[in-house]
């Protein structure tokens, strides 16, 4: 019995398949705080994993009709990584058991509230985390579903007391069109996921049927700097409730005068129509955090809170786990660690660190996430790298696929080749990427680890390494 709209009369126990992921244990969180039973499986034990089982709900490795038997679950919500096939999914169905995807289920409590959906290519975690961080502050308490940790709270979900939910709306699969949302973020537009979107036009279609699933009297907030976000406000058949942010005065809410802080943060005045409200002084860096802050600003405005209390909350956020998290390192050695997996946000983060770090070597280890994204990308990867001083290219992070004949990391680096690119290196296995790093490592050298895969945890053990042997500056070249 597939369920669209969830009805969830005498449903006492929810199994969830694929629990280990950070949206499905951020389902499994808000589950068990609203009152059900709840287990869970996954094939691996990963990170998220440590989450559910504190909160004291069951965990099985791997997927097995048995799992049906042993909790007797009344409904079973499964993720998009989980296939059509897959044996417990089939044996729940043919028991005529009620099954859920992780999207249905997680907008039937959305839609109950006063939604805030963030959505956009990138940044949906950061801005979704600060705007949670200033409605916690100011005393709204809301319910929270992000898709990565917010360091601040030490989880990626939680239920508020208050009546607003935010929550980061996935586009990557097309489930963030199961939401309505009260108030709409949209970051940004870019072709990506391209095993579930073909084209750009297609992603931008997507987009703009999310715009009308708006709550009557709802808001769309749009990055009006952003490309794609440009042409899904022109080519829009219909108008839609929208206020637009940006750099200087020319949109609704501009960010100006901006300063970048010698070691990490940014600081910029706020205009709203126009008028100068004040100047927010953020912990985090990049240009691309002074829009997700900005994007945020709105949000609060929207629900009143004052801009000094929202000011306050943004100068104490420190960001969500692996957004340009620093992991440690030694006086000489910085090291930290990123999520971007996408041309843009790698881009990004360079920018980032070039800003904060004026004058230091940028160390990217690269971990390219999925074959059909590599193919797809990988002319612009090696253009957004050839701005680092060093690369070290690892192995693709797979993730859900299969091998793709003839596609590996080596794409990228074949046209950083052709970039004439000084110092870089590719590593055929992933295991000797340590010993390739560190025997790299400068005096003066800011590290950062980036992709979606486990490349973090290369990151953790390299600043270990450094910290018991000391860094001898020299000059060194790479090749492939």
């Amino acid at each position: 019995m597939e369920l669209t709209d969830i009805n969830l009369d005498g449903v006492r126990h929810v199994h969830l398949m694929g629990i280990g992921g950070a949206g499905m244990s951020g389902l499994a969180l808000l589950l068990k705080e609203l009152g059900f039973e709840v287990s869970g499986c996954d094939m691996s034990y990963g990170f998220y994993v440590d989450k559910v089982m504190k909160a004291e709900i069951d965990f099985n490795i791997g997927h097995s009709s048995d799992h049906l038997d042993k909790f007797k679950p009344d409904l079973v919500v499964y993720s998009s990584a989980i296939p059509e096939n897959n044996e417990e999914l089939c044996e729940a169905r043919s028991r005529n058991l009620k099954v859920a995807k992780r999207a249905d289920m997680l907008s039937a409590i959305f839609d109950a509230r006063y939604g805030i959906g963030v959505s956009g290519t990138h940044g949906k975690t950061t801005t979704s985390s600060m705007i949670s961080m200033i409605l916690g502050g100011a005393g709204l308490d809301p319910t929270v579903a992000i898709g990565g940790e917010l360091c601040d709270i030490g989880c990626n979900a939680k239920l508020g007391q208050g009546p607003h939910m935010v929550a980061e709306l996935d586009e990557s699969d097309g489930s963030f069109l199961c939401f309505h949302p009260t108030i709409s973020v949209i970051t940004n537009i870019d072709w990506d996921h391209v095993n579930h979107y073909p084209t750009f036009d297609s992603v931008l279609e997507s987009f703009y049927s999310f715009t009308k699933n708006l709550m009557p009297g709802g808001v769309t907030v749009l990055c009006g700097e952003d490309l794609g976000v440009q042409r899904l406000i022109t080519e829009a058949e219909r108008d839609f409730p929208k206020i637009t942010y940006g750099w200087g005065a020319k949109w609704d809410w501009g960010a100006v005068d901006v300063e970048y802080n010698h070691g990490g943060g940014v600081s910029f005045d706020v205009l709203r129509y126009g008028v100068l409200i004040g100047r927010v002084k953020l912990a985090v860096s990049g240009d691309h955090n002074v829009m997700n802050a900005l994007a945020s600003c709105i949000v609060a405005d929207l629900l009143s809170v004052p801009f000094q209390v929202t000011c306050e909350n943004l100068r104490h956020f420190s960001g969500a786990k692996r957004r340009l998290q620093f992991k440690g390192g030694t006086e000489s050695v910085d090291v930290y660690d990123d999520y971007g997996h996408h041309p843009r946000e790698v881009e990004a983060t360079i920018k980032a660190v070039s800003q904060s770090f004026p004058g230091r070597k940028i160390f990217v280890v690269f971990q390219p996430h999925r074959y059909t994204r590599t193919l797809a990308m990988a002319d612009d990867f090696a253009r957004v790298l050839s701005h680092a001083d060093k690369v070290v290219l690892l192995p693709i992070y797979p993730a859900d696929e299969l091998p793709v004949p003839g596609v590996t990391s080596a794409l990228i680096a074949e046209p950083l080749i052709k970039l004439g690119h000084p110092c870089f290196s590719l590593v055929d296995r992933r295991e000797d990427a340590l010993d390739r790093i560190t025997s790299l490592v400068d005096d003066g050298d800011v590290v950062l680890t980036v992709g979606a895969g486990d490349v973090s945890d290369i990151g953790d053990v390299l600043v270990k390494e450094i910290a018991h042997r000391e860094i001898i500056p020299r000059s060194v070249a790479m090749g492939a």
